[in-house]
């Protein structure tokens, strides 16, 4: 699906200035975004009760009592099934983890047997929910499951749930899984027919969204439920409220670091975007265990966003070709000559990742990892500065050329190596190394989602300030097509990238892949931040009420 609504927004006088772009010096770019929206003393002010012990311990304690679901749903696999569902989304699989894959194990004796016998209409259902559950917890799971369901023919079912879930499964596709890729067209199609369904659900599939960010919907509608175990839905608040608190406090440590830098007066054409790099990072990494990952990761999307604006908004070329040389040299004296705005953009990164790196080193053993952070922002500075040339030089790449680019200047790798090295505890950096490794692949596709994604989002206004043309300029010039036809090629991009996720995911080993998962909740973030437009450079949009609902107000 689209990170937004395909509508045209690119007119005709705007397209023809990149036609003619190459003809005549690149129009001077100036800084569109707004000013914080976020009162920093307003939210340092914040104190949860839930920070108190004692709500832990009553969590672990009705954990014991909702246990006893298990036993009373083990007599039929479709209520173990809805169960173990149910868990996910009410975000509590961290506290059944024993008993989720006890039952799963259950379900794939379930679904051999089930394989094995007469398909009914009714059973359709079951195997829906069944083939998703496994997929997502990592389990081999055959498209073929539904195969002799549809006679080789894909058809409506009787009902909205089973529809929803071939549309939910069919998103956890391979490449080469044709049946698949037909259940997902039909039941896109279907869905868009049936008022009932949940216009969210019908747009944002399961397996791209962020499920931390998901919970509260869930919460809310299992408390409309008149079926919901009371005992399960308290312990679902609490546990979201626990969280919650955690994560408040880890926001008010930003916010300090933030304030210490000191560099906002200084940067007045920089996005001041503390609070919303945290609520990308909670989207990475929301377990509580994660606490540093998460401030880690909050510095590094702030300085992203302030390197973003250098290249884009305040450099020259010439500033920032002798910027990326500092980088490269990780050494001050490189920048001295700049202005001093990019002179303290350098101070602020090359300090901050100093700081990290002490910090990775002390928790999690092993030698520096500050070696290969550093060749990261080298990569990411290098492929801004291919960007900054194109702008500057009047070029438009193809599609394919900007995404060679793209894909690096998208940050995902930049990202996905600071949370590998923040998460594993190895005591050597070639067994890291050799993970990143691995997962190449996985980072690969979740920067191309990330760079797709954002340029859905922020055409616009990247348009507006004079940015490069993006991947949809790119391919509507490329191919002289509409801008629909653009973004409907684009969004295939993004379809198949999932795919190439899905398919290295599987075969990733399991000790591997809860790290690899944080990997690719930055790919779920991309569609969550530019779902609606541009989350990060527009804050009193869609992005501020996620923000309000997920860190500032608990669930009654």
């Amino acid at each position: 699906m689209a990170c937004r609504n395909t509508v045209s927004i690119f007119s005709t006088m705007q397209i023809q200035k990149f036609h003619s772009i190459e003809k005549q010096s690149p129009p001077e770019r100036i800084s569109t975004y707004k000013p914080n929206i976020w009162k920093y003393d307003h939210l340092l002010s914040f104190t949860s009760p839930y920070s108190e012990k004692k709500y832990k311990f009553e969590a672990l304690k009705l954990k014991e009592e909702v246990n006893n679901e298990f036993s009373e749903s083990s007599v039929s696999p479709v209520a173990q099934l809805e169960l173990i569902d149910k868990i996910d989304k009410l975000g509590l699989s961290a506290y059944f983890e024993v008993e989720t894959k006890d039952a799963l194990e259950n379900t794939i004796m379930y679904s051999m047997k089930s394989n094995s016998s007469s398909k009914k209409e009714e059973d359709l259902y079951a195997t829906a929910l069944c083939f998703r559950l496994l997929r997502e917890h990592g389990y081999h799971a055959s498209q073929d499951m539904l195969r002799d369901f549809f006679d080789g023919k894909v058809k409506l079912p009787s009902d909205i749930k089973t529809l929803v879930e071939l549309w939910e499964g069919s998103h956890l596709s391979m490449d080469g899984e044709n049946l698949l890729n037909d259940i997902r067209l039909f039941s896109a199609e279907n869905l868009k027919k049936i008022s009932d369904v949940d216009k969210f659900t019908a747009n944002n599939p399961l397996a791209w969204r962020v499920r931390w960010y998901d919970v509260r919907r869930h919460i809310i509608s299992a408390q409309n439920c008149i079926n919901t175990n009371p005992m399960f839905l308290r312990l679902a608040k609490l546990n979201f409220n626990i969280i919650q608190a955690t994560h408040q406090n880890d926001l008010k440590d930003v916010i300090r670091w933030w304030r210490n830098l000191c560099i906002v007066e200084d940067l007045e054409f920089t996005r001041d975007r503390i609070v919303e790099s945290f609520f990308f990072a909670v989207g990475i990494a929301s377990e509580a265990q994660h606490g540093s990952m998460r401030k880690w990761l909050t510095k590094v999307i702030q300085l992203i966003l302030i390197i973003d604006d250098v290249y884009d908004i305040y450099g020259s070329l010439a500033d920032v070709q002798q910027f990326t040389r500092a980088i490269e040299k990780w050494d001050s004296k490189e920048v001295q000559m700049l202005p001093t705005c990019v002179q303290i953009c350098f101070k602020a990164l090359h300090d901050t990742m100093e700081e990290i790196s002490v910090e990775i080193q002390r928790q999690n053993g092993g030698p520096s990892a500050l070696p290969h952070l550093k060749q990261v922002w080298v990569n990411f500075c290098k492929a801004l500065l291919v960007e900054a040339t194109w702008y500057h030089k009047g070029h438009i790449p193809t599609l394919e050329e900007y995404l060679d680019n793209g894909w690096t200047s998208s940050s995902g790798q930049l990202l996905s190596f600071h949370v590998i090295f923040g998460l594993t505890n190895y005591k050597t950096t070639n067994e890291t190394l050799d993970l990143c490794k691995n997962c190449q692949e996985i980072i690969y596709h979740t920067s191309v989602i990330i760079r797709l994604c954002n340029d859905q989002g922020t055409s616009t206004a990247e348009l507006e300030r004079g940015d490069v043309a993006s991947s949809i300029i790119c391919y509507m010039l490329e191919e002289n097509v509409s801008e629909d036809v653009a973004r409907e090629h684009i969004e295939s991009i993004i379809l198949n990238s999932w795919k190439k996720i899905n398919y290295h995911f599987n075969i990733l080993p399991k000790s591997h892949r809860k790290i690899v998962k944080h990997v690719i909740n930055e790919a779920r973030m991309a569609h969550v931040m530019y779902h609606s437009g541009d989350g990060f450079g527009v804050q009193d949009g869609e992005t501020r009420d996620q923000v309000m609902i997920n860190l500032v107000e608990p669930l009654i």
